[in-house]
């Protein structure tokens, strides 16, 4: 049973020009009702996030802040996003996605958030068009509540989720694994337990065979209760931001062997979008659209 979590009801006005696609949150909800991936009571409207959730990672003065729209205006330009009350709510829901996510892939074997992802987001700031961390927060509730020890966040964003990683800097219970552009951004890389930089240009090949010589890596070292996988669209040879050539028939099979990979030992698997800006939008749509598609099949296993 595949469940999914949409805040694209929580959009929010963006100046004309733009970088941000904020188009693709409901551009995706209307294809996997269209196509049927999952039946519309499968498809959720995330709650609120509660505040004692985000306090477990954040800082009381930054969600103050943000809640405030007290932010200086250098740190709220960092985050890309301009500040509003319908930014605030449209956080809080993103990250409560990917909480209700990661329970129902405990319960289930795989879920998903579309949207979240927003690992560059750290304890007191944000940026990259990220303001809190989602992943950061549904990892820290869980252990939390005694529902999982140990995890592996695979992060397969284009861009290095320094955020992600500061947030779990030391934890030994917490494995990170980036595949990520070399030269991209963020231009200060935060360690991970493992970062696999690429050359502008790499292709399905390169990609997929150094993704195969480290996952396993990762899943045999970090023995993860439960996988927090972003998907990214960015490697996608269309993306305006990302650098890379990967084929819309690679990103699905990175997707199908990161999953593969966990649900064979038995992990769950939680999946974000995290990033994804195609010079045609409907490119970065048809990307995550795949990933859904993969985690459909292992969900009906």
């Amino acid at each position: 049973m595949l469940n999914l979590w949409s805040s694209s009801r929580y959009a929010i006005e963006l100046p004309d020009g733009h970088r941000f696609p904020m188009a693709k949150y409901q551009l995706l909800r209307e294809g996997v009702l269209r196509e049927g991936l999952v039946p519309p009571e499968r498809l959720h409207d995330p709650q609120r996030v509660a505040l004692e959730d985000l306090l477990r990672v954040h800082t009381p003065a930054y969600v103050a802040h943000i809640v405030n729209g007290t932010l200086p205006y250098a740190e709220q330009r960092r985050i890309g996003l301009p500040w509003s009350d319908a930014f605030v709510e449209r956080a809080f829901r993103v990250v409560q996605g990917t909480v209700e996510a990661s329970e129902a892939a405990l319960e289930h074997g795989v879920a998903m958030n579309l949207a979240g992802g927003t690992h560059h987001a750290f304890p007191d700031r944000g940026e990259g068009f990220c303001t809190f961390n989602d992943v950061a927060v549904a990892v820290r509730r869980l252990q939390a509540l005694g529902r999982v020890r140990r995890v592996a966040i695979v992060d397969l964003d284009v861009h290095q989720g320094n955020g992600t990683h500061g947030c779990f800097a030391g934890d030994p219970h917490v494995f990170t694994f980036s595949m990520h552009g070399a030269k991209n951004f963020p231009f200060h890389k935060v360690p991970g337990t493992l970062d696999v930089e690429l050359e502008d240009g790499t292709g399905d090949d390169v990609y997929l065979d150094l993704l195969s010589q480290h996952l396993p890596r990762v899943i045999r070292e970090a023995r993860p209760d439960l996988v927090v996988y972003l998907s990214g669209a960015d490697p996608h040879e269309g993306d305006r931001l990302g650098r890379l050539t990967l084929t819309f028939d690679g990103l699905m099979a990175r997707d199908r062997y990161v999953v593969s990979t966990c649900r064979e030992v038995g992990i769950p698997v939680c999946a974000t979008m995290s990033g994804g800006y195609g010079r045609d939008v409907h490119d970065t749509v048809a990307v995550h659209l795949n990933t859904v598609r993969v985690l459909r099949a292992f969900a009906q296993r």
